[in-house]
Formats: structure tokens, sequence, C-alpha cells
């Protein structure tokens, strides 16, 4: 039985390991899904007293209440407008040289071509612990002492010839060359006493295809991207088509042809210019009215993903490297985090570096929110041409609840941002979203389906966008039959809702019969859906499964939470994971992060960065043997506890302790780098934990 003095709402810590009754401060968990504010509900009736004097005059009981407020909500909420700038080398080398070609710029580049200053510059090689360095007790991560020899000159004094490049290991070859901080493990010193970069031929042949990484996009495509000279044939034509039949119904003064979902019509609406895969001949017609349509839609892949586990796109944590990490925990389906169409639109190297997919990711795809089908259905061909056979399905989120996109007309929402002001301006906060707006959502949805060939279109909603007047299961019966989505996922709440309350599954168990009711009416293959929502254990998930008639269940903050969740269910146990298989955990990381943002001094602190991010959700876990009952649930809230010595740092809500780990894999951080954490409750001391 659950510890009966704890108060409601927090994880069941067994009496001889607390500290305290009273729950730790956990951030606000919209920190999954992107930046927010951050409300604090504890009251404050408690704070009063004495008068106290201040700057020379004497303060009141309120006036003291007022600023001791005041300065709690200085150490709450969110660290907003974060900014890592990129860490590099004291004097920088150029890539050319460092590769050992040769720099068409000669004595114009404005990097330096002297090698040797250059190394003697460098900071010494970073060693990288294998898993047998790990261990259960201090110092954790036990690296053998190597004695420099003598004879090192002061311009090799910073090889390392015992260390370990992630890169080299994989491939056979470091792309950094001279500028890795792992120099050691992959140079040779020639006669002449120069050094030599090592190039391992036959593993580069045989590793090549298993880990690279793929969907690059080319330079001359960027180009033409950000130019506006790059071709969208078919979504120029449906574009046209569309606005074509707009203007002639804004002629006939005859109403949309897609009826809007709040109308509730008897019969289900039909888009003469933008058909669904079931509507026959008119689809056809409008197939070959269109130029350059590749297939109709009925030859779509069909998503094959019942029984399947699926890792949610998440926003700054869901990056490639925690994506490979999952995988290896048993992830089936991935998803790259939430791009933006206007940013794809304008080529932006950031944005398209979302779609990069590693060969490990068996079933990926990406995700993409945007206003309007000016948008997505150009960025959607864009995409589907330049990431061809290497994109299983391409995303629609409609329910991202987060400011920054809801109020740019993406997400949860369809304005743009001077829409949304005068919105503001005149109406007060009523915005018209993309979730209220069926016809806008199903010309995007039938539009990115002719743009993108055979690339399935999936679906990501929320139940509707204010508490009490949920709309999906008006909206979710329309995707497949009507606009051809190949897949929906829902997640369990309203985007006012954010993570305040737990999903709603019986109204999502609603959304899944209404759906399956007009598959059955109609003789229609079945869409596959997936729920969303505080999964948190195997014993949940299936479930979770059995009694709300879900395909699947997509995981997401309990990924991020312990990212070895897959594992559990795919093994349908609880898995008491040890404080060493944990620090294995970070290493493979580490590992995966410096094989994808680079093993050179931007690189590994690039690594170092989206480490702490990982770890500022993955302190949260409380270890099995701590808990009185089991399964434990994701809006439990820790109170202060006591943990065994090998997990006090992984336990340790001290972003500067996230620091202090990450060191343990990628060495001492440089002085000029600073991780300021999520929120501010995270930020002991300061708001920059200084590493």
């Amino acid at each position: 039985m659950a510890n009966s003095t704890l108060p409601p709402g927090t994880a069941p810590i067994k009496p001889q390991f607390l500290l305290s009754l009273e729950p730790r401060a956990i951030p606000d968990d919209d920190a999954a899904e992107g930046s927010t504010s951050y409300t604090n509900t504890r009251s404050d009736a408690a704070i009063g007293g004495e008068d106290i004097e201040e700057g020379g005059r004497k303060l009141s009981g309120a006036q003291r209440k007022k600023y001791a407020k005041e300065d709690r909500k200085k150490q709450r909420g969110a660290n907003k407008g974060r900014r890592f700038q990129k860490v590099r080398d004291d004097l920088e080398l150029c890539f050319k040289v460092a590769s050992g070609r040769q720099c068409e710029f000669g004595s114009e580049c404005r990097f330096t071509h002297d090698v040797p200053a250059y190394l003697a510059a460098k900071p010494k090689d970073i060693r990288f612990p294998s898993s047998k360095d790990l261990s259960d007790s201090p110092p954790f991560v036990r690296l053998p002492d190597v004695e420099m020899s003598e004879s090192v000159d002061a311009i090799r004094s910073s090889l390392d010839l015992t260390t370990t490049c992630a890169l080299f290991e994989y491939t056979g070859e470091c792309k950094h060359g001279l500028k890795c901080r792992f120099l050691g493990s992959h140079v040779v010193t020639k006669e002449d006493g120069e050094l030599e970069l090592v190039v391992d031929e036959d593993k580069k042949a045989r590793v090549a295809a298993s880990e690279t990484e793929v969907n690059f996009i080319d330079a001359e495509s960027l180009r033409k991207i950000r130019t506006k000279k790059y071709p969208h044939p078919i979504s120029d034509a449906y574009l046209k088509e569309i606005q074509n039949n707009a203007n002639e119904e804004k002629k006939a003064d005859e109403p949309s042809p897609v009826a809007d979902i709040a109308a509730e019509s008897e019969s289900p609406a039909v888009i003469t210019s933008a058909p669904g895969p079931h509507q026959g001949d008119a689809a056809e017609r409008v197939q070959n009215d269109t130029p350059d349509v590749p297939l109709r839609f009925v030859e779509k892949k069909r998503l094959q993903w019942t029984g399947k586990t699926y890792l949610a796109p998440l926003t700054t944590v869901g990056n490639l490297p925690f994506r490979r990490l999952c995988v290896d925990y048993g992830a089936d389906i991935t998803c790259g985090e939430m791009g933006l169409a206007m940013s794809f639109l304008q080529g932006s190297k950031e944005e398209w570096s979302l779609v990069r997919r590693h060969p490990s990711e068996s079933i990926f795809g990406m995700q993409i929110a945007g206003s309007k089908p000016q948008l997505l259905v150009p960025a959607a061909e864009t995409i589907g041409r330049e990431c061809a056979g290497n994109l299983d399905f391409v995303d629609i989120n409609c329910g991202c609840p987060i400011d920054l996109v809801y109020k740019t007309g993406s997400g949860s929402a369809r304005e743009s941002p001077l829409a949304v002001t005068q919105h503001l301006r005149l109406m007060g906060d009523r915005r018209c979203v993309v979730l209220d707006a069926a016809g806008k959502l199903g010309k995007i949805i039938v539009g990115m389906n002719k743009a993108l060939g055979d690339i399935p279109v999936t679906v990501k909603l929320r139940t509707g966008v204010k508490d009490g007047k949920n709309t999906a299961h008006k909206l979710m019966p329309r995707l497949a039959p009507e606009w051809g989505a190949s897949a929906i996922t829902l997640h369990g709440r309203t985007r006012q809702q954010r993570y305040t309350k737990l999903a709603d599954w019986d109204y999502m168990k609603t959304c899944v019969e209404a759906v399956r009711a007009r598959e059955a009416e109609e003789d229609l293959p079945p869409v596959p859906i997936f729920g969303g929502g505080d999964c948190f254990s195997s014993e949940d998930y299936w479930y979770k499964m059995d009694q709300y008639g879900v395909d699947g269940v997509m995981i997401g903050r309990g990924a991020l939470i312990k990212p070895w969740i897959f594992t559990e269910i795919k093994e349908r146990r609880e898995w008491d994971i040890s404080s060493r298989e944990r620090l294995e955990l970070v290493r493979k990381y580490a590992e995966y992060g410096l094989n994808h943002f680079g093993s050179d001094t931007a690189g590994v602190n690039t690594t170092r960065r989206y480490l702490c991010e990982a770890l500022s959700f993955q302190y949260r876990y409380v270890p099995i043997g701590l808990l009185e009952q089991l399964p434990s649930r994701i809006n439990d809230r820790a109170p202060a506890f006591r943990v065994a010595m090998s997990w006090t740092l992984l336990a340790s809500a001290d972003s500067r302790d996230w620091v202090k780990i990450s060191e343990m894999f990628l060495g001492p951080a440089p002085e000029s780098w600073a991780f300021t954490p999520k929120h501010k409750s995270n930020a002991f001391g300061s708001e920059e934990s200084q590493g």
C-alpha cells in the first residue's frame, strides 16, 4: 500500500528513503514540445510577517509579500530566449588543410594553414571511455592513466594515442582530420616528423552504407530554394486549381465545397478541386487534368504499423542521436523534430537538417507544420523530391501547442502573425485554428498527398483547442476517407490544456470508434490510429492497447525520462535498470552525438549541450527499488529522497551536475561554455550553470 502520509500526486517513495514530504519542483512538461510559460500553482497565502526595511524605507507585510512573490517568480518558469553559441578552437585551422587537402584560397584564407602552430595551441585530446570503463562506484568512469613519452615535442603534446574517435571507429575515416579532439586514434608520424591521417579503407568500404546518414540536401538545390527557382510543378498546378475553384465559387456566391467542421452537415462534403482516395472517377479525372502527378491516391504505400512502438517527434530533444538511442532500446517508428514549412521554403540549413536519417531507423518520417496549402504543399513537394527513397511518411502537425508555432498559424493554429495580431486587437483571444477549419486542413492533406507521390501523409492532432470543446471526434472520421490520410495520431489533450491534466483516453476511444464506424459503413480499409499521452510503463502501454482500441501508443515524455521504455514494452516488464546501465546509455548518447554533430571542438560542445538537454529529463527517473508500488506514473512528483551514491549525480536536479556527467565522456567543458537549463528551477545559484 502506498505511503498515506504523502500528498496526492506524489511518487510513492518508501519512507526510509524520504528526506521530505514536499514534492520536488519538477519543470513544466510543455518543454517536451518547445518553449512555453510555466505557472507555479503553490499558494502565496503563507507569506507575510513583520515589516522589513529595504533601501532605507520600511515595507509593510503586504509589500513584503509582493517582493517575496516577485523574487520567487524570478526563480521559476522557463529561461526564455536561450542562446548556445558554438565554441571553437582559439586558433582555427582551415578545414581543407585539416583534412589533408589544398585550400583554393591560399594565403587569403581567413583560417590558419600553420599546422604546427595549430597543434601547439590545440587543447589536449579527450579520452572517450568504453563500456568496460564504467563502474557503479565513484568515480563511475575509470580511465587508465597514460604517461606521455618524454620524446614527444610541444607540437604533439595535445595528442593522446590511446584515445578513441567515434567517427573513425564507425566509418574508418574522420572527416574532421587534424581538428578532431580524438586525433590520437587516427594519426601516425611520418619519417620526416609530420603527422599523417589514417584511413581504414576496408572498414570504410564495409560500413559506409550502414553508418552513413541520409537526406542531405545539396548546395545547388539549396541555392534554388533560396532564390525561389526550385520547381514545384505539382504544387503550382494544384494551387492554381483550388484558386480557380475559389474564384468561381465567389462569383456564384455558393457555399464552400468543404463544409466547416462546426456545421455538422448530415452528408460528408466533397472536395471537387482536391478529391480524396475514395471518390472514384472524380479523383481520376482531376489526376489526369493535373500535370506531372506521379500516381493516383489509391497507389499510396499502406502503413502496416499495428503493434509497432512509436517515438513521438520532440522539439529540441528528439534529435538524431536521441532517436538512435531509442532505436537501440526497441523503438520501431521514429519521426524527426517538427519543421516549419516556411523555413523549408526559405532554404534554412537548420530546418533541412531535421530530415536527416540514420540507417538504423527502419521506419522514419519527418513532421511539418504550416498555416496554409500555399506553404505546406510546395514544401512537401520539395522534401519528397530531395528525400526520395529515404522517407517513409510525412506527418502534419495539427496539434503543437507551443506559442511560437500556434501564434504563427502552424500546429493547432492556422493564422499568419499579422492575422493573429489583428485578431488580438479587435477580438481579444479568439483565434481560428486548423482543428476548427476542416476545409483548409482537407486541402492541405490532399495537396500534400499529390506532391509527395507514393510517400504517405499522416496527421497528428489534439482533442481540440479549448477545454470542454473537443472536436477530434468530428474531424478524425474524415481524414482518411475524404482526404487520404494514411495514419492518425491523437494526443489526448486540448491545446489550452497543455500538460496540466491527464490525457483523456476515454475520449480518444470515442474518436477511434467514430473512425471505425465510418470505415465499416463504407467498407474502407482501416487506417492506423495511435493514441498519445502519459504512457510511462509497459503495464500502462499494454492496458491502453487492450482497452482503448488504438493500434499503438506514441511515446514522448516517457521516452525522454527513460529511453529504455521501449525495451520494457517489448519484453512486457519493468526494467530495474542499474546506475551502470544508465551510464552506458549516456555513453552511447555521447558517442552518437559525436558521430552526428562532429568530433571537433564545435561538435564536442554541441553534443555536450544536447546531452545536458537529455539529462534534464532523465534525472526525473526514480529507481524502482525506492518505490512502494509499481508501475510509476509520469505525472507523479517525486519528493526529496535519499539515493545510493551510484545514483546521486544521475538523480540530481542541478544543471551543474548534468555538466559534470557530460565531462565524464566529453572532457572538461571550456571556460567560455555555459549550459542554460530550460527551467530556472534547475539553475541553482544562477540562471546560467557554468561548465
